[in-house]
This record gives C-alpha cells, sequence and structure tokens, in this order.
C-alpha cells in the first residue's frame, strides 16, 4: 500500500472527513487530499503528528513494503490478548472516538458549522464531552439553549446551572428553579433570592414552609419585618398567625409601599400574587 492509501484508510477507520483532518494538522483540506492521492507528501512534523493520532509507527506510513500496522505504544510484558470492543484494555482516549464519533458539517452559521458533535464540538448544534454552541448538548455545555451535567448559558438545564433561566438540581439565575435555587426570582426545596418560594425560603419577598425574609415573609413559620404565619410569626413591623382579613391586606401593602425601594417595585408586585 501506498502512504496515500494508507493515510485515507487510517483516516476512515477513525471517523475522520478529509476536512476535520485538516483541522487537526492546521492544513488544508487540498493538502490532506493530495497527500492521500500520492501527489504530494506531508513534512516532518506532520507526519509526526499523524503518528500519534492514529497510534502507528513513521515507518508504517512512508514504508510501500510494510502493511504491518505497528503501534507507537510502548511494548509491554504482558502476553497479548485479543481486544474486543468491550475489552477494558482498550485505551479511553480510543473508546471515547468510537463511541463519539468526530461529525462535523461542512456548511456553516456565524461561522461556525451548522452541527458538531464530537468531544470538543463546537458548532451552531454541538453534541460531545464538552460542548459549545448556540444549541448545545453535553457533559460540560455552554450556548443560549444549553442542557449538560455542568451547563451554562442564557437558558442552562442541567445537574449544576447557571443561566437567565436556569433549571437544575444547582440553579443559579435572574430565574431558577431547583432543588437549591439561587436568583432574583428563585423556586426550589432551598430557595434564596429577592423573591423566593420553597420549603426553606430566604429572601427580601420569600414564602415557604420556613420562611425568611427582609420586608415580608409567609410561611407556617415566618420571619421578616412583616411576618405571616400559620403556627409562627415573628415580625418587627407586624405579625399575624392565621388568615388575615382584608383591613390586614391593606396595612401591609400601604406598609410595602413606604418600605419597599423603588427598584425592588418589580419584586413587590410579584409577591403581591401571594397575598390574594
Amino acid at each position: 500500500m501506498t502512504f496515500g492509501e494508507k493515510l485515507a484508510k487510517l483516516r476512515k477507520e477513525n471517523n475522520y472527513t478529509q476536512e476535520q483532518l485538516a483541522d487537526k494538522l492546521d492544513v488544508s483540506r487540498q493538502s490532506v487530499s493530495k497527500w492521500e492521492s500520492d501527489v504530494a507528501y506531508p513534512e516532518t512534523d506532520k507526519l509526526i503528528k499523524l503518528s500519534k493520532l492514529f497510534h502507528c509507527s513513521i515507518d508504517y506510513l512512508l514504508d510501500n513494503q510494510t502493511t504491518e500496522k505497528a503501534t507507537t505504544e510502548e511494548p509491554s510484558n504482558n502476553p497479548p490478548k485479543n481486544v474486543t470492543e468491550t475489552d477494558n484494555s482498550i485505551p479511553f482516549s480510543i473508546w471515547l472516538k468510537r463511541v463519539i464519533p468526530e461529525i462535523k458539517s461542512a456548511k456553516t452559521v456565524w461561522g461556525m458549522p451548522l452541527y458538531h458533535i464530537g468531544r470538543n464540538a463546537k458548532g451552531f448544534f454541538a453534541i460531545g464531552l464538552k460542548a459549545q454552541g448556540i444549541f448545545s448538548i453535553g457533559l460540560f455545555s455552554t450556548g443560549i439553549l444549553s442542557l449538560g451535567l455542568l451547563s451554562f448559558g442564557v437558558i442552562a438545564i442541567g445537574l449544576l446551572s447557571v443561566g437567565l433561566l436556569a433549571l437544575g438540581n444547582f440553579a443559579f439565575g435572574l430565574l431558577s428553579f431547583g432543588s437549591i435555587a439561587f436568583g432574583l426570582y428563585s423556586v426550589g426545596a432551598i430557595s434564596i433570592g429577592v423573591v423566593s418560594f420553597g420549603a426553606l425560603s430566604i429572601g427580601g419577598f420569600a414564602n415557604g414552609a420556613l420562611s425568611i425574609g427582609q420586608y415580608i415573609a409567609i410561611g407556617d413559620k415566618a420571619y421578616a419585618a412583616i411576618a405571616i404565619g400559620k403556627s409562627e410569626a415573628v415580625g418587627n413591623a407586624y405579625q399575624h398567625v392565621g388568615t388575615i382579613s382584608s383591613a390586614d391586606l391593606e396595612f401591609i401593602k400601604i406598609w410595602l409601599n413606604e418600605h419597599v425601594p423603588a427598584y425592588l417595585n418589580w419584586a413587590k408586585t410579584l409577591f403581591y400574587f401571594s397575598l390574594n
């Protein structure tokens, strides 16, 4: 086999397009095409990169008489054994290549591939262990709409999510929903925010089983300037246990209007719905 035939064979076995291989070697796709056609040969540094990328010797690549693929890995004293798809002896990097093939669109959107699937994926649609894109899915994901174990985006969904709208076990955002939620408006088992709703709710305006607020708290047990509780209420401006009357409600609204800063009017308005 010629050098070009071996290169084409190795490239296809590893699920690379000519363009993807060119990106890894910092050359043009035309260069890879010429190498595979035996019109030209790569420089020494590119041969070294090819050897490492495909786990073969340079002699195997260049010697037309050598058809046996010699590995670049150090010899082992252990006896050889048959390696299968599920064999634990398969190097993790090779296993990942098989499980997550490199697939990239030639078409671009805003300078990015339309889609990219791979270990480190960057594209309009990106799927990978590490994914960056407008729409991204990965263990570590960043995008406008982001889904992942660790997720960062305008809309972020994941075990740990950070975004304008964040949903996850641990959520941080302007609007956050999660087991533990932090945000301007937060909802969760444990909720901390300017406006917060949760089993344990802490914030400027808090509503929950155990509710602690700066201005007002509503819950089974409530602690705030204005505290409204079912079983316990502690407030330094107003406190009430049980159902509040329309007269109580009017007093609360007047007090909030007088004491809540103007920049928190949005929070006050949202929280009014909890009083009705």
